[in-house]
Order: C-alpha cells, then sequence, then structure tokens
C-alpha cells in the first residue's frame, strides 16, 4: 500500500516536471520578448508555483497519504532532476546551476521548491483529507 503511494506520487510528479517544462518555454518564447527577462524569470516562478499547487488540489484525491513524505519525495525529485538534466543534459556548469538559488537576481525556485514540498500537505488539508 505505501509503495502505491510513492508510485503515484511519481506519476503526478511526471505532470508536474512535464508542466514545469512548458512553463520554462512559455517564459523564453512568450514571457522574456514580451515583459523582458528581469521579469520573466520571477514570474515563471511564481506560475510554476501556481501550477505545483493547481496539480496537487486536483490529484490529492487520487493520493493518499502520508502528505510531507510525497511533498519530501517530490522535492528530492526535482533537485535531482534540476541538477541532473541541467549538468549532464544541458551541460551547464555547476556554478550556473546554484544561480536558480539566487533570489536577489530574480530566480524563485526556492519558493518553487517550498511549494513542491508543502503542496501535497496543504492541498490535502484544504481538500478535507
Amino acid at each position: 500500500m505505501v509503495i502505491n503511494v510513492y508510485w503515484k506520487a511519481s506519476l503526478i510528479w511526471l505532470l508536474i516536471a512535464a508542466l514545469a517544462v512548458v512553463n520554462g518555454i512559455f517564459r523564453e518564447q512568450v514571457l522574456v520578448p514580451l515583459v523582458g527577462a528581469q521579469l520573466a524569470l520571477p514570474t515563471s516562478g511564481v506560475l510554476l508555483a501556481l501550477i505545483v499547487l493547481a496539480v496537487t488540489f486536483v490529484s490529492v484525491r487520487w493520493l493518499a497519504g502520508p502528505y510531507w513524505c510525497v511533498g519530501g519525495q517530490w522535492l528530492v525529485m526535482t533537485l535531482l532532476f534540476e541538477f541532473g538534466f541541467g549538468h549532464w543534459v544541458a551541460d551547464k556548469p555547476w556554478p550556473q546551476l546554484m544561480q536558480t538559488f539566487n533570489v536577489c537576481s530574480g530566480d524563485l525556485f526556492v519558493l518553487v521548491l517550498l511549494v513542491t514540498l508543502a503542496a501535497p500537505s496543504l492541498m490535502a488539508r484544504l481538500r478535507g483529507r
């Protein structure tokens, strides 16, 4: 039963990851030309946090607890994807990848990580679970 929860959580995370990629494409192709890179980056971060919350809100009925553990799983999967894909597939150097944590530059990835961790528990509570 518990293993089933984490498989379901993985499937939901894959959907979130796919939407995150779409969000990144939207940022680069629409937001940057429209509002500039300086505003596009934080806007995209807020949009991704909202995407995580929305997907979690819809899917939490299908997902059973332990919700904080699911959030932790999603957090680890997100970091592994961000750094693994970023370094070994996109060939970005480690210092460049670490810039995703620089809130002063407008990157709200830290917000996305916090929302990712808390979303299952928050949305379950909101849904009365």
